[in-house]
């Protein structure tokens, strides 16, 4: 923490096998590094030590020490992240923005559109917007934006750091089926979850980060 001049750890002796179409639930009191530990795994923080093998299809990876370029690319084509904030260009349309990872990965402007606009409707955004700017829409609004543009293109690794915090019911809804249907298409998740009842089906592993739990279970591990 720069502006306070001292290191605060977040968590330390993590271990975790995810497997394809497996999802994963992180659970823990507020500060006990949730979050930190999913922008840990997408590589927005670096870990002081410790791997984080990454099974891509170039081969396995180590995100805790891969460079730059190659943690970039693989945010492009294989590993995404859908946090409750929208971070929206100036001028860039609803569709364009939700079409933007199609096209990168070299669909056709006009089918890639097509695609937004399916989606975009499925989380419940008004055919009216698809043309207008999100940098204007609410909070709400802006998260559908941003559920559509991140669950638009099949991931092999999907984080999800509380997505249904501004949603609606319908879109909430909308989110679950996505999610069921990416997991039975191979996807693994980690997420974190408000209300992890939304997901209670998809669930197939948890993991607590509060201290107090994690030392409780380190006790019952030497008792055993």
């Amino acid at each position: 923490m720069h502006h306070l001049d001292r290191k605060m750890g977040a968590f330390e002796d993590i271990s975790l096998t995810l497997n394809a179409g497996q999802f994963l639930l992180l659970k823990g009191r507020n500060g006990a590094g949730k979050s930190t530990l999913l922008r840990t795994l997408y590589r927005s923080y670096l870990a002081g030590s410790g791997q984080i093998l990454f099974h891509s299809s170039h081969g396995v990876i180590d995100l805790a020490r891969a460079a730059d370029v190659d943690v970039t690319l693989l945010r492009q084509t294989e590993i995404g992240f859908v946090t409750q904030f929208l971070t929206a260009r100036p001028r860039v349309s609803a569709e364009a923005l939700v079409a933007e990872p199609l096209r990168r990965a070299g669909r056709p402007f006009a089918e890639a559109i097509e695609e937004a606009r399916h989606w975009l409707e499925t989380f419940g955004v008004k055919p009216d917007l698809w043309a207008a700017y999100p940098t204007t829409f609410s909070g709400g609004e802006q998260q559908k934006v941003n559920l559509a543009r991140a669950l638009i293109l099949p991931q092999r690794l999907l984080l999800l750091d509380e997505p249904t915090a501004s949603l609606d019911v319908n879109a909430r809804a909308a989110l679950v089926k996505r999610l069921a249907d990416l997991k039975s298409g191979g996807t693994a998740m980690i997420g974190v979850f408000h209300h992890p009842g939304d997901v209670a089906d998809l669930i197939d592993t948890e993991i607590d980060l509060t201290p107090d739990n994690q030392a409780q279970e380190d006790r019952e591990d030497v008792a055993v």
